[in-house]
């Protein structure tokens, strides 16, 4: 899988149409089985990186990127003004390659555009702090998050899975729209990740807590 993320690397950055994009991520988890998340764990992340346009048809695109994207959610509990209060934060990073085949409309002075495509992605980097109050008595912690060192290859087994650690490579599906001018990108991107993020849960009756991301992303054609 490493070295499958490095050959699509090299690949989309040879890619002539490129955009070099930056954008603010609303990262969650889901909690439900159903993949429901819970708002109040919204946690405010970004990503930088270059996408490119390889032509298909008059009005169809493939768009590959990559991108340092960050993920996670938090948890609270209580006030900081309180005497009591816990506040828990994970904030993972991944390097993430979307494959989105996408529909431009004709070229006016501002052309809309709509998409959708798969995504693989390989956690590189993210710590998980804790920090509040027990009547009135601060604490903290930091730690970086440790990951797996899963083959995705091995289905039926995950190498370094323990208590605590993340898997290592995520994937699911973007749904992406937004104008592009002369220069400029403007887009909406939404991120419906499909790995379970705990190391070693692979039952299938357990589908909780997958990564959304909700993207704003501003891009400049080079």
């Amino acid at each position: 899988m490493i070295s499958l993320l490095i050959v699509l690397s090299f690949t989309i950055l040879s890619v002539q149409a490129q955009t070099l994009r930056a954008g603010v991520n609303l990262a969650n988890v889901t909690i439900t089985n159903d993949g429901d998340i819970d708002d109040n764990k919204m946690l405010t992340s970004f990503q930088v990186g270059f996408s490119g346009d390889v032509f298909i048809t008059k009005h169809f695109f493939f768009q590959p990127g990559i991108y340092l994207t960050g993920k996670g959610s938090k948890t609270q509990s209580g006030s900081t003004t309180d005497a009591t209060y816990f506040r828990a934060t994970s904030n993972p990073y991944y390097v993430e390659i979307p494959a989105n085949f996408v529909f431009k409309t004709d070229p006016l002075p501002v052309k809309f555009f709509a998409g959708a495509g798969p995504y693989i992605a390989m956690g590189v980097a993210g710590k998980n702090k804790v920090d509040g109050k027990f009547l009135g008595t601060s604490f903290s912690s930091e730690e970086n998050i440790t990951w797996s060192n899963d083959d995705p290859s091995t289905l039926d087994y995950e190498e370094g899975a323990g208590y605590g650690i993340m898997k290592r490579f995520d994937y699911g599906f973007n749904i992406l729209g937004g104008i592009e001018t002369r220069g400029a990108v403007f887009s909406v991107n939404y991120g419906l990740g499909l790995a379970k993020l705990q190391s070693g849960s692979n039952s299938s009756a357990d589908d909780k807590n997958k990564h959304r991301v909700l993207s704003f992303v501003v891009g400049i054609k080079l």
